[in-house]
């Protein structure tokens, strides 16, 4: 008879909360088998190894109980517990709050508690994310934000690892957690091996290079609104400050509280924002150069608008293009740098 396997290093629990994607429970699931497969490959028998289970609230309402288990009968319980993505929306307060209090109770006895996209919403509502960063899809920042006011908000990040709380970004960055915590679990090696078989990028992507720009418009201030709707209207051009203030009704001082509180962003990062998506556009569908579309954007100064770009973005512009464009030239020029310029001539 083969010899038994030994026991797991740890269990990752995969949370069946109503509406959640059930692509990416079985994605993660077969993220963490190939993981295992690899570390098998190079260890043999008595290989360390990551148990997998599925985990469904309870009908009465008192938790949740597994459904799925890669091994059955073992004793133990959680030491990951993961949300998913939602397929179409966050979940509800009354849906998640049964869940919530499991949730809770898990992380008491040492689970550490993970959300992936609109998953963060579930974890939101166990209060554990109040004072602490996290993310979630940048469609969903917005609303996470009013949601939970407490939370700070980074969805600029696509992973968010704070030891015991662990949050990832967009919709597929189930593939980011996921090679996160078999990291985390089965090191380094294990890791690039899994992101190589699969053929995904290992995590330190960020979810800035993938957003667009989704401005607060129900706010309820008129006069912000106004001015918001004139500044996508001209692009943001000739945008002073004195220039919205008058077209706010407001004395400047007032304006620049008024519009921070009902925006999130001050106006000059508001416009920079605005300018900077409508470069995208550019950089995605034409071949028009760089300076070219920093002038039509509105930036005088290409170096300047360079520095905004990728402030905004991460990236520089030629950068982008070579990543996103439909349209790029693809020649031979040397790649920005970090800073957005060509590296100078030896």
């Amino acid at each position: 008879m083969p010899a038994p396997l030994p026991a797991p290093l740890a269990e990752i629990a995969l949370l069946l909360y109503p509406g959640a994607q059930l692509g990416a429970v079985h994605g993660l699931s077969d993220l963490f088998s190939v993981a295992n497969l690899m570390v098998a490959r190079r260890h043999g028998a008595a290989a360390p190894r990551i148990r997998v289970s599925h985990w469904r609230g309870r009908e009465d309402g008192t938790g949740a109980e597994r459904v799925f288990d890669s091994d059955p009968g073992a004793p133990g319980e959680p030491d990951f517990i993961v949300m998913p993505p939602a397929v179409i929306a966050p979940i509800s307060k009354e849906e998640a709050a049964p869940l919530a209090h499991w949730l809770r109770a898990r992380h008491e006895r040492g689970a550490t508690l993970a959300s992936v996209c609109a998953g963060a919403f579930l974890l939101g509502e166990t209060g554990l994310l109040e004072g602490r960063a996290a993310t979630t899809h940048w469609f969903y920042a917005n609303d996470f934000a009013e949601r939970f006011p407490d939370v700070r908000m980074d969805a600029d990040k696509l992973v968010i690892d704070d030891g015991d709380l662990i949050t990832a970004g967009g919709l597929m960055a189930w593939t980011d957690l996921g090679l996160k915590l078999v990291d985390r679990l089965l090191g380094p090696t294990a890791m690039l091996e899994t992101a190589r078989f699969l053929l995904v990028d290992p995590p330190g992507r960020e979810q800035r290079h993938y957003s667009v720009f989704s401005p607060r418009l129900r706010h309820g201030d008129a006069a912000i609104l106004k001015v918001q709707h004139w500044l996508q209207a001209t692009g943001a051009r000739a945008a002073t400050l004195e220039a919205m203030a008058h077209k706010a009704g407001l004395e400047p001082r007032t304006f620049l509280r008024r519009f921070q509180k009902a925006t999130g962003l001050k106006p000059t990062e508001y416009c920079q924002h605005l300018r900077v998506g409508k470069a995208r556009e550019l950089l995605e569908t034409t071949t028009r150069p760089v300076d070219q579309i920093a002038w039509d954007v509105g930036y005088e100064d290409p170096g300047a608008f360079r520095k905004v770009f990728l402030k905004v973005t991460g990236l520089g512009p030629r950068a982008y293009r070579q990543r996103f464009g439909v349209a790029a030239v693809r020649d031979n020029a040397p790649a920005e740098d970090a800073e957005g310029a060509r590296p100078a001539a030896p």
